[in-house]
């Protein structure tokens, strides 16, 4: 197994270090490497200072992007798989370990660290909610698949994947569930297990305030319509 853990990082300071020590412990037979999107504050020079990988961006991508970046740089080295890991500390690496293994013993194409197959005490506001269980169901009315937590960017992918995500020249803004749906109408299998996530302790997320909800889902649905355009299209073909 050759596996890589794909952290982008923007203003992550005061956040990064505990995790990448936590990384080092947890799973220390796993590569690291930090895309550094632009940051203005000193993420940089606490990663350097920890002997991790990075790679940083002349100016700011933005998640999806700075993701895909390292998906790249995954498939130019020939890994085998990807763990894609947010630098907030809200996936857990030992968490990670569960979707390693998984991967390994089942061979889906790609694997998504779901809050929501079982009880946990993560917390999840009432319109997040909302927007995921809509999500949730756009995904099984088209596809007839159940992804309980389309937005969980805590996810394991394989080699076949890491080919498909570095090929896309439209690598969309917000990878969740419009990725998932062009995937599974494309033939990728994508299983979920129970993993446990944490609140990020400081600075905020990129889906904070109201504004950025409805943007997130205003394009995600844009993007669905597409997909499904597309892939209709390529049937009548």
């Amino acid at each position: 197994m050759k596996a890589l853990i794909v952290m982008p990082a923007h203003n992550e300071e005061q956040n990064i270090e505990e995790v990448i020590d936590e990384i080092k412990r947890d799973l220390p037979d796993v590569d690291l490497l930090v895309i550094n999107d632009a940051s203005t504050d000193k993420t940089e020079e606490v990663v350097k200072k920890r002997n991790v990988n990075c790679i940083s961006l002349p100016f700011n991508l933005g998640y999806s992007l700075a993701v895909q970046t390292g998906i790249k740089y995954a498939n130019k080295h020939d890994y085998d798989y990807v763990l894609q890991m947010d630098a907030d500390g809200q996936h857990i690496p030992s968490e990670a370990r569960k979707l390693l293994e998984y991967m390994e013993k089942n061979h889906p194409d790609i694997v998504i660290g779901s809050r929501f197959l079982e009880e946990t005490k993560y917390k999840h506001g009432t319109m997040r909610k909302l927007g995921t269980n809509i999500l949730s169901s756009l995904i099984k009315m088209i596809c007839h698949k159940i992804i309980k937590d389309p937005t969980s960017g805590f996810q394991c992918i394989n080699k076949k994947t890491i080919s498909y995500f570095a090929g896309m020249g439209n690598y969309p803004e917000f990878p969740d569930a419009n990725l998932i749906i062009e995937l599974l109408l494309n033939g990728y299998e994508i299983c979920e297990i129970s993993t446990n996530m944490r609140e990020r302790k400081y600075g905020t997320s990129m889906h904070k305030g109201i504004i950025g909800p409805i943007k997130y889902m205003i394009k995600v649905f844009y993007n669905i319509i597409i997909i499904i355009l597309r892939n209709l299209f390529r049937k009548k073909k």
